[in-house]
């Protein structure tokens, strides 16, 4: 298999962090890496340019942390609230994605990109979550996210009183 040594210019959760020189394929670092400017052929010139750069590299990661707790600090008080036709067993007709949270978070004044919202899958039933939203490579904050039934917090189910031989009318058992 061939591969190349590549200069990583943005993280890459996967590889590894900005200005690490990691080897790929080379088909991987040809078809997307490189042409979505991700990461930088692995010469020696741009070795160098990269340790120059290192510096203000370092602040700018430093700006951005802060700017990622602060932004931490606002969201703690978030909570996301969903109303979803759901079917008879509580689960939604639907589903709550990640692109869901990230347009409730936007309505609330909070601008987050969709992937960086973690939801291994879409929420699919009524209830209460806890999705991580990451921030910040080492930012990251648990949002609580409820998903009611439409028209309340009642399903088809729990609408219908369940009798059992303990609830049922003491007249019905005294004439048997």
């Amino acid at each position: 298999m061939a591969t190349t040594n590549i200069l990583l210019r943005e993280d890459i959760e996967s590889l590894g962090g900005r200005g690490d020189i990691v080897r790929v394929r080379a088909g991987y670092a040809r078809n997307y890496l490189l042409p979505r400017k991700l990461a930088v052929e692995a010469t020696a010139s741009n070795v160098r340019q990269i340790e120059q750069e290192r510096a203000a590299l370092l602040r700018r990661e430093a700006r951005e942390r802060g700017g990622a707790e602060a932004q931490a600090a606002e969201m703690s008080k978030l909570r996301l609230n969903f109303e979803r036709r759901v079917g008879e067993h509580g689960i939604l007709y639907g589903s709550v994605t990640s692109m869901d949270i990230t347009e409730a978070m936007k309505q609330q004044g909070y601008e987050v990109d969709r992937r960086r919202v973690i939801l291994r899958e879409p929420i699919k039933e009524a209830g209460d979550f806890t999705v991580q939203v990451r921030l910040h490579r080492e930012v990251s904050i648990d949002i609580p996210v409820t998903v009611t039934p439409e028209g309340g917090a009642r399903t088809a189910k729990a609408a219908e009183p369940v009798e059992t031989p303990e609830t049922a009318a003491p007249s019905e058992a005294a004439t048997e």
